[in-house]
């Protein structure tokens, strides 16, 4: 095997600024096992397409034009020094179809979804090029963040149960699909089994795609789809639709500045919730960095800022996408941070694992038998992914609340958010903090004391900082010698 990197260091790379550029057989060894599960898991990402042509009335070949550009973008992550596999801003996107469908159908939705993910997309990088990233959210009080976290949960759960949502167009299909996907997840029968025999580990380490698969085959049986049509050869994504008729420069035309005006809170509300990502791949990669003392990994969130800030601008502009450019995929990050823990045999680099991946998503957008296969389903994959990353924001926003006045705001706060959107609860979220308590808006509810274990309370602290002294006096320096 190839030695890349000598022990106890970082992987190679290209210093250019803030970033590190990493190649594949360069700087890292190309993960064959990650690639192929990369492969079979681009089903989930598919999923974006029915929420496409829901929301935004698009063409499939247009939407599957989206995914295709929106997964290139995926891979730039590893390429420019965040070892994470980056994903949808999924417990937000009921949030912002909330936002688009305030808008008239055509080019007016079209333009306010512009108008979101640029201003969203600027906002990112402005927090990452000034190094506050890190420390802004602890600005948010502790009801405000939970009830926008929490109302994004539930918003997500009820987007797909709701009269003419995806439960309805497969009912028994997505059932038995939950079923399988929330034992496989969250069971601790399942754990336990897992722990004690090979073959379901290999299956706990495959996150969602076997009930996925298993969609492939119940379907059909119940009558809720015909047999797939597997087609052969590559899939056919309408670019020259997409940039005529889709873009801001084409026909939709450019958004007004006081639709970039309106977007301002819908930005906001979703920004806390992507701040709960970027928290998790802190601690996601922070738990693998331990386990190994041949490979020192860098994880900066104010480098993770600028990519994803970058990403979102660039999509806002040539493929307006709903699902947005998020920093990680939770399910798949978890999976190949803990077949990175087995050891440098296993995965030499964790670059190497998240970028494998995420450049087998994107092969398999072009491959027609993959696309094929998961069309009939993708409203199957689209309700799994929504719910399960439902109770995930569920129990992280209840987590974020230090008291039971802060869980009566914030159950507040996600009501009218569902039922109003995100400046509205924006608005009451503030308002009733200032009510409840005053001059200590900030600091929430100081007169309750604990309302978690101190295993939750440390975790929830994760919150008022993501860098490290020395991560963050080094990214000042990389920032400063790039300017």
């Amino acid at each position: 095997m190839k030695e890349y990197m000598p022990y106890g260091e970082e992987t190679p790379f290209f210093k250019a600024g803030p970033f590190k550029i990493r190649l594949p057989f360069i700087h890292y060894r190309f993960e064959i096992a990650d690639f192929i599960q990369g492969l079979l898991m681009c089903a989930v990402c598919l999923g974006a397409i029915p929420l496409l042509q829901d929301t935004l009335n698009m063409p499939f070949e247009i939407a599957l034009s989206i995914v295709i550009l929106n997964g290139f973008l995926y891979t730039w992550h590893t390429f420019l020094g965040d070892p994470v596999i980056p994903g949808w801003i999924t417990p937000a996107i009921p949030l912002l179809v909330a936002y688009c469908l305030t808008f008239p159908e055509g080019h007016a939705r079209m333009q306010g979804l512009v108008a979101f993910e640029i201003t969203l997309g600027i906002f990112a990088i402005i927090l990452g090029l000034t190094g506050i990233a890190g420390k802004i959210i602890s600005l948010v009080p502790p009801a405000i963040k939970s009830g926008i976290i929490l109302g994004a949960g539930v918003s997500a759960i009820y987007m797909i149960f709701t009269k003419g949502g995806k439960f309805e167009v497969m009912p028994y299909t997505t059932a038995i699909c939950l079923i399988v996907a929330f034992y496989l997840l969250f069971s601790n029968g399942f754990k336990r089994l897992s722990t004690k025999n090979k073959f379901f580990e290999i299956i706990a380490n495959l996150g969602i795609l076997p009930a996925v698969l298993i969609a492939v085959i119940v379907a059909p049986i119940v009558g809720e789809s015909g047999l797939p049509n597997i087609e052969f050869g590559f899939s056919h994504p309408d670019f020259v639709g997409l940039w005529t008729d889709w873009v801001p420069w084409g026909a939709v035309g450019w958004p007004s500045p006081l639709m970039f005006l309106q977007a301002i809170p819908t930005v906001l509300a979703i920004y806390i919730v992507l701040f709960g990502d970027v928290v998790q791949s802190k601690a996601l990669v922070h738990d693998a960095d331990v386990t190994r003392d041949d490979e020192k990994i860098d994880y900066n969130p104010n480098r993770a800022h600028i990519i994803f800030g970058i990403r979102n601008t660039i999509m806002g502009i040539i493929g307006p996408d709903v699902t947005m450019c998020g920093p990680l995929w939770a399910a798949m990050q978890v999976v190949v941070c803990e077949r990175y823990k087995k050891g440098r045999k296993s995965m030499q680099s964790l670059f190497g694992g998240a970028a494998s991946f995420r450049f087998g998503t994107f092969a398999g957008y072009w491959m027609l038998p993959i696309v094929t296969l998961v069309t009939p389903i993708l409203s199957v994959a689209l309700a799994l992914t929504m719910i399960v990353q439902g109770f995930v924001s569920v129990r992280i926003g209840v987590q974020q609340a230090t008291s039971f006045k802060d869980l009566g705001i914030a159950g507040v706060i996600a009501g009218v958010l569902l039922s109003k959107g995100s400046a509205w609860g924006l608005a009451v979220g503030i308002f009733a903090c200032l009510l409840c308590y005053g001059k200590d808006f900030f600091k929430g509810d100081t007169t309750f004391g604990h309302l978690w274990s101190g295993e939750v309370e440390a975790m929830t602290m994760e919150d008022t900082s993501l860098m490290d002294e020395d991560n963050n006096d080094s990214y000042e320096k990389e920032l400063a010698e790039s300017v």
